[in-house]
């Protein structure tokens, strides 16, 4: 007999003989009857399998235990209690996988986050943590789809970089390189020659500037991977390693770059709700009461679009005492987008026109001087989700800020040549694939939405 998965068993008529296999959520019941919930992580909801226990042997009754692996073949009936349709009256029971009560750490409900990080490998089994990875599913399967359906080129881009896209240099170093005894020239440098690229080179912060080159063949591409910060940053929005989506659109203005952008992640949230109710609904009752309506909120709220120097000036007028003071040229806080968000607007906002100090040196700037054509996105309880901007398609701009920089043109020949050989105005931005995630699932550490998060000084699973 073939496996029905359990999410499939709730919706089917009752009268027919099934097989379900999942692990066990509970045990109940007496010496006449046993009640088991079994959950095979296709749905937050438990099939419900009744047995007599005289039926089977003692000792497959005795190591039904929480967390232990079943087979269940029997009759699905239609449920006497209540919350489920239907049950299964068990007829013959398998344990494929014991889990010792005395040493099995999800016995009990309640379980602190922090507890659950520690055991990464088994926290999938919660109902948290199932309804997460769900969701997490669900959300890169409806950005795949998004872009697709609108035309736009997936393009991989390299996760081993010798160029810093962003400038901070907070990147991890890839080399094969002894490192108790790295080879040295005459004047005491390192001798990358003998290093596997015979470079330097890094896990990449983003694939964006690898994607405007896809863009100037392409027109329309993405890019949808994970990316590395070697931040020692401990907050409950920062990974070592994170999922990013990167799109780049040739011929796109500012204007156009968040049309996309709002579009996107409405079409994101949406898909959530039309796809991951049961999700979401068991998240909002347990951790956010007011997700659901955040959720439905955004769709239907057209987003504020507001300049850098506009958002400031609401900032000082405001009356409230920040942590961190506002004045024109600083980059923007939480706390402040927050506010923003939140309190003065109620609704999502666009951030444009940045000053370019702040910005990274492939942001067009604006014919003032000051600022460029860049775009944050800033959420309710997120701050910040979106950041982009038109590029910079001017070979004499992009050379002179680069200049202005003191960045080494020497590992970005390759990226300055696009806009000697046939350069386009273009745009793109980039999303925070954890960042959706914390919004859509309303949890509250970004630990918490990726299967094994990478902070400083973890890396155990």
């Amino acid at each position: 007999m073939e496996r029905t998965k359990v999410s499939k068993l709730l919706n089917e008529t009752p009268g027919q003989e099934v097989l379900a296999k999942g692990w066990v959520r509970t045990k109940r019941g007496n010496k006449n009857v046993a009640f088991i919930a079994l959950n095979d992580g296709s749905t937050i909801n438990n099939i419900q399998i009744v047995a007599d226990p005289a039926m089977f042997d003692e000792d497959v009754m005795k190591n039904i235990t929480t967390g232990a692996c079943i087979s269940v073949k029997g009759e699905l009936v239609a449920s006497m209690g209540s919350g489920q349709a239907v049950e299964i009256q068990a007829k013959e029971i398998e344990v494929l996988g014991i889990a010792d009560p005395n040493e099995y750490p999800l016995q009990k409900k309640g379980h602190s986050m922090e507890f659950l990080r520690e055991i990464a490998h088994l926290r999938p089994r919660t109902n948290t943590f199932g309804a997460v990875l769900r969701i997490r599913h669900a959300m890169a399967f409806a950005i795949h789809k998004f872009f697709n359906d609108k035309g736009f080129v997936y393009l991989h881009t390299p996760l081993i970089t010798g160029s810093d896209c962003e400038g901070a240099g907070a990147m991890f170093q890839v080399t094969t390189m002894d490192l108790n005894n790295i080879p040295k020239r005459e004047d005491g440098s390192i001798d990358y020659d003998q290093d596997f690229f015979a470079r330097p080179t890094s896990l990449t912060v983003s694939g964006q500037l690898e994607g405007e080159l896809g863009a100037m063949a392409l027109g329309e591409i993405y890019t949808f991977g994970p990316t590395f910060r070697a931040e020692n940053s401990n907050t409950p929005r920062h990974l070592a390693e994170f999922w990013m989506i990167e799109p780049e659109m040739a011929f796109y203005e500012i204007k156009d770059n968040m049309d996309l952008a709002e579009e996107f992640i409405k079409y994101c949230v949406k898909y959530a709700l039309d796809n991951c109710m049961d999700d979401i609904k068991f998240l909002n009752d347990m951790f956010d009461k007011e997700l659901i309506e955040r959720l439905e909120n955004v769709i239907n709220t057209e987003f504020v679009r507001l300049p850098y120097t506009e958002g400031v000036e609401i900032l000082k007028a405001s009356g409230v005492k920040f942590e961190y003071p506002v004045e024109w040229g600083i980059d923007l806080q939480s706390e402040h987008e927050r506010y923003l968000v939140e309190q003065h607007f109620k609704k999502p906002v666009i951030l444009t026109d940045y000053p370019k100090d702040i910005k990274a040196f492939y942001m067009k700037q604006n014919d003032d001087g000051k600022t460029v054509r860049a775009m944050d996105v800033l959420f309710p309880k997120i701050g910040e989700i979106i950041g982009g901007s038109q590029r910079e398609e001017s070979l004499e701009k992009l050379e002179a800020r680069i200049k202005e920089l003191n960045m080494d043109t020497k590992n970005l020949w390759w990226y300055i040549d696009t806009r000697r050989f046939g350069s386009a105005p273009h745009s793109g931005f980039g999303l925070g694939f954890e960042r959706l995630l914390l919004f859509v699932t309303g949890m509250s550490n970004i630990r918490d939405v990726i299967p094994f998060p990478r902070t400083p000084k973890t890396a155990e699973f």
